[in-house]
């Protein structure tokens, strides 16, 4: 690694947001709170795979993966981060070298690539990524992206966090650190309001955004910006000015809170858009920083009256679903931030929580299931497509929400299974997030087909007068 990254990543973990890393020492610190990756495994995702699905929900960007065409091709639109305006971001982009680009350097074929991105689709900025290959051969792209906006008059962003430097938590906070040294405070906002917010962490995946949306709307909270989802670049460089911060996951993000609160003094909290109880408690924490910040004193008030509104209108939407969804018991396979925020969700709808996995997430996370789940929380570490199986056959679990990769095993044992995960078709934030996921959770454990597929076929019945014989 270059000297420039390992002192980033130094840096990167060294971080004051989090109470546990500041009781180690300088050596500890520096060895981070994540496991290195193993050359061949599969980690769950590279550092580079973290950064663009951090970076990439930023709309009116262009992101060009600079390396072979297979990082591209595993990275691009993986995650149904939705988009109000501009598609550029759905484009993919590579410079694609080959092997003679590695023997003499891809400078300059970086450099034709941005030009081309430039002249051909006018994005607000580009957006570099390293990668193993182009990082191992000494491509300097901090260099090739100054040069760049220099000669084309538009930002270009260098995000130096090729696949080798680490897991995909480190991507996400390398990445960050991009928007931190070369995006946020180089632009100015055309107003600003006493109730201007920052969202970091959120992804507005299936349109989460949208569902939270409206209730600030409702309060006259205005999201300045979106760290990333939706994002604007130009939202993004102005986002100092904002008066308050809600981390949705510190997983992949605190660091943005944390430099930000340090260079312009902005308060932030972490708080969580799932479920009815979460989502309240969220309002109530925006509301109180932003009337510590100088907003109207009767922010709080409306908030409550509008927390009262919204959470009768949700309970009364699922009651029914509450009297057939009692004592069903579900197996979370999950991560980060949703190990505890889901768990909270889930609850409210009378389902029992048996299993929670907490592979990617934090020693906060896990404090936070144990204080909704209670001491004798079950958390489960790595949990292999084996035992996933022999526990849904046992039936200690009458339904699992996981991601795509662990489906087949819940259809192998015959049982019904839900998207939880970052490709999933539906969103959950918010109110009517929460009626949406019970809703879904309901169709899919009371759904015939799992009738009809549990019923033995003909050939495997017994025959009474063999039986009998």
């Amino acid at each position: 690694m270059t000297p420039s990254l390992t002192a980033k990543i130094a840096e990167v973990f060294d971080e004051p947001g989090c109470d546990i890393n500041q009781a180690k020492s300088a050596k500890e610190r520096k060895k981070g709170c994540t496991k290195q990756l193993t050359p061949g495994a599969a980690a769950g995702g590279c550092a580079f795979d973290g950064a663009k699905i951090a970076l990439q929900p930023i709309v009116d960007v262009a992101h060009l993966v600079h390396g072979p065409i297979a990082c591209e091709g595993n990275a691009w639109d993986n995650r149904h981060s939705a988009s109000s305006g501009p598609q550029t971001y759905r484009l993919g982009f590579t410079t694609d070298i080959n092997e003679l680009d590695v023997i003499h350097g891809a400078e300059k074929r970086l450099f034709k690539a941005i030009r081309e991105i430039i002249e051909r689709q006018n994005p607000a900025a580009v957006f570099v990524y390293q990668t193993c290959v182009t990082g191992m051969i000494g491509d300097d792209i901090e260099a090739v992206c100054k040069r760049a906006a220099e000669k084309f008059g538009k930002p270009v962003i260098p995000v130096n966090a090729p696949g080798f430097a680490g897991p995909k938590n480190l991507g996400n906070k390398l990445g960050a650190e991009a928007l931190l040294d070369y995006v946020v405070g180089t632009m100015e906002p055309a107003f600003t309001t006493p109730t201007d917010i920052n969202i970091i962490g959120e992804y507005n995946l299936s349109g989460e955004l949208w569902q939270v949306k409206p209730l600030l709307d409702a309060l006259g909270v205005r999201v300045l910006s979106c760290l990333s989802g939706d994002g604007r670049y130009a939202e993004i460089a102005s986002a100092h000015r904002a008066r308050a911060n809600m981390m949705v996951c510190s997983k992949s993000m605190i660091n943005v809170a944390t430099r930000m609160q340090q260079r312009w003094g902005i308060p932030y909290f972490e708080g969580s858009f799932y479920g009815i109880a979460d989502m309240s408690t969220t309002l109530r924490e925006i509301a109180r920083l932003l009337v510590e910040r100088g907003a109207p004193t009767d922010l709080q008030s409306r908030t409550e009256a509008l927390i009262a509104a919204e959470e009768a209108r949700a309970w009364e939407r699922i009651r029914a679903y509450r009297e057939r969804l009692t004592g069903k018991k579900v197996l979370l396979i999950t991560g980060g931030v949703k190990s505890w925020s889901v768990v909270s969700a889930l609850q409210e709808a009378g389902l029992e929580v048996v299993g929670t996995s907490v592979k990617k997430s934090t020693r906060e996370d896990k404090e936070k299931i144990k204080e909704i789940m209670g001491d004798d929380a079950h958390m489960i570490d790595d949990l292999s497509p084996r035992e996933m199986y022999a526990m849904l056959k046992a039936a200690k679990a009458d339904i699992m929400l996981s991601g795509g990769r662990s489906q087949f095993v819940a259809l192998k044992a015959r049982m019904p299974w839900m998207d939880i995960n970052q490709e999933r078709h539906h969103a959950f934030a918010g109110y009517e997030g929460m009626v949406t996921m019970i809703e879904q959770i309901d169709k899919a454990l009371f759904n015939p087909v799992w009738q009809q597929v549990r019923t033995p076929a003909p050939w495997e019945r017994t025959d009474p007068l063999l039986a009998a014989a």
